[in-house]
């Protein structure tokens, strides 16, 4: 089984909707492998929250439920899953501070490293953005999704 984590700031906008929209393509999709994938925030200010509703209903547009509650990245997150995918610069140096080992850095990238189209951009974070702005976040993720999908379909 293949694990995959998504990290942004307060775990109700940018990683649920990465990880919403993984699930989704997985469970469309012909891939072998299994995957488990969940996200989490650097902070615990939404603890327990839904994402917001933004981008709830920008996901559930094309087809996407996001479900997931918000949660705190934890230290044992680096030994349970293959990959750490953050939202932006910020976010990666705060999860790299957290990270113990060469090992656990390893695992850690930028969500759009497998991007084909946004390579190694930040996902900017929409919430004080207007809908075009959820929107954008959106097909960044969607188009990193894939083509972190495509790189363990060729594992």
């Amino acid at each position: 089984m293949v694990s995959i984590l998504f990290v942004c700031l307060g775990n109700i906008c940018r990683s649920p909707a990465a990880e919403g929209l993984l699930r989704h393509m997985v469970e469309k999709g012909d891939i072998k492998h299994p995957i488990h994938v969940e996200s989490r925030g650097l902070g615990d200010w939404h603890q327990g929250q839904l994402p917001d509703v933004r981008m709830r209903e920008a996901a559930g547009s094309r087809g996407v439920l996001l479900v997931s509650r918000a949660k705190k990245i934890e230290n044992d997150d680096f030994d349970r899953f293959d990959y750490i995918l953050v939202a932006d610069q910020k976010v990666l140096a705060e999860v790299y501070r957290y990270a113990k080992s060469p090992d656990h850095k390893a695992k850690i990238h930028l969500i759009t490293h497998f991007s084909s189209i946004y390579k190694d951009e930040p996902i900017p974070d929409p919430y004080y953005e207007g809908d075009a702005g959820f929107e954008r976040v959106l097909d960044m993720l969607e188009d990193s999704c894939q083509g972190l999908l495509h790189h363990i379909k060729s594992q």
